[in-house]
């Protein structure tokens, strides 16, 4: 059943030298941070990026998410290196059954989730990539996660080759520790989407792909159990019993458990009253992409790495 509380619904929801502006902790002007210069991008963006051949089998990506902890992976050329697509988390939970990828295991395959699995990751994967350049700028990297909707942006040279990846943490980590004079509840979401904890792995994991969301806390009687994400799922199913009904083909018996049985309990969270930089320093060091936001024990909304973004922009 869906209820309303205190605007919660439920339902199974870097100007100086660019370096020195990264290795600086202390309290500077907020915006500062996010330089214009071209090439910037590349100061704080991964340069040792994971990356699977388009030939991969979607088991293997699985895999390659679990092992690194990836939410999301580029496909490459392994020749040129040149970018032919990407996958995330939510891309795979789409396919094992939370939406019209799933499809695929029924009309190229005949159902037969095992053949499926073991397809190439090309079959699967998003081809119309949104990229940066590396002569691009942080503030481009910024705009366009924003604008796009997205939580990171491959780096590509001038040939297509993959030399970089930038990600939504990577701002959070620029601000992290920083007194920005910004607080939590300005720039929280105060609409989180929430889900019982009886909910099936199947049904959160639709909620997920038809709503664009990676997390999903659970609530009962307005009080935060813990929270579940598409790369928990993608473990879930990628390991242990689930992993043996996977390759059995009874996906949907993987699929029936309550939510409860594979969310993280003792969930990070923090007050609406909290500096920004507070609040990114607590991610970094929880390594959480999010912080459901708890004031007098009722949940008032969820602060994501999005939102941090979005304060950045807005400053």
């Amino acid at each position: 059943m869906r209820r309303r509380h205190n605007g919660i619904k439920r339902g199974a929801r870097l100007a100086n030298d660019a370096s020195e502006a990264v290795l600086d902790r202390g309290p500077v002007e907020f915006k500062s941070r996010i330089s214009s210069r071209p090439g910037d991008v590349m100061t704080i963006a991964s340069r040792e990026v994971i990356k699977i051949p388009p030939t991969m089998t979607i088991m293997g990506a699985i895999k390659t998410m679990m092992t690194y902890g990836l939410r999301k992976v580029p496909v490459a050329d392994p020749g040129t290196n040149r970018l032919v697509g990407i996958i995330t988390s939510v891309d795979l939970i789409d396919f094992l059954g939370g939406g019209e990828r799933h499809n695929l295991v029924k009309k190229r395959y005949g159902g037969n989730l095992l053949a499926a699995i073991n397809g190439d990751v090309r079959e699967i994967m998003e081809v119309d990539v949104i990229t940066l350049s590396d002569r691009q700028s942080l503030e481009d990297a910024l705009n366009t996660m924003l604008i796009q909707n997205i939580g990171g942006l491959p780096i590509v040279d001038d040939r297509h080759r993959v030399v970089g990846i930038i990600s939504e943490s990577d701002f959070a980590y620029l601000i992290a520790d920083v007194k920005t004079g910004k607080i939590v509840g300005d720039y929280m979401s105060r609409r989180v989407v929430t889900t019982p904890p009886d909910i099936s792995i199947g049904e959160a994991a639709k909620t997920m792909v038809s709503n664009g969301f990676r997390r999903l806390p659970v609530i009962r009687d307005d009080v935060l159990l813990g929270i579940v994400t598409a790369t928990d799922i993608v473990k879930y199913l990628g390991g242990g019993k689930a992993f043996d009904k996977l390759v059995t083909g009874h996906i949907q018996e993987a699929l029936e458990p309550a939510i409860k049985t594979i969310m993280v309990p003792n969930v990070v969270t923090t007050t609406s009253d909290v500096d920004l930089g507070d609040a990114a320093k607590l991610m970094m060091d929880k390594k959480v992409g999010s912080l459901p936001v708890i004031d007098d024990g009722f949940l008032m909304g969820i602060l994501t790495e999005r939102d941090i973004l979005r304060a950045l922009r807005e400053t």
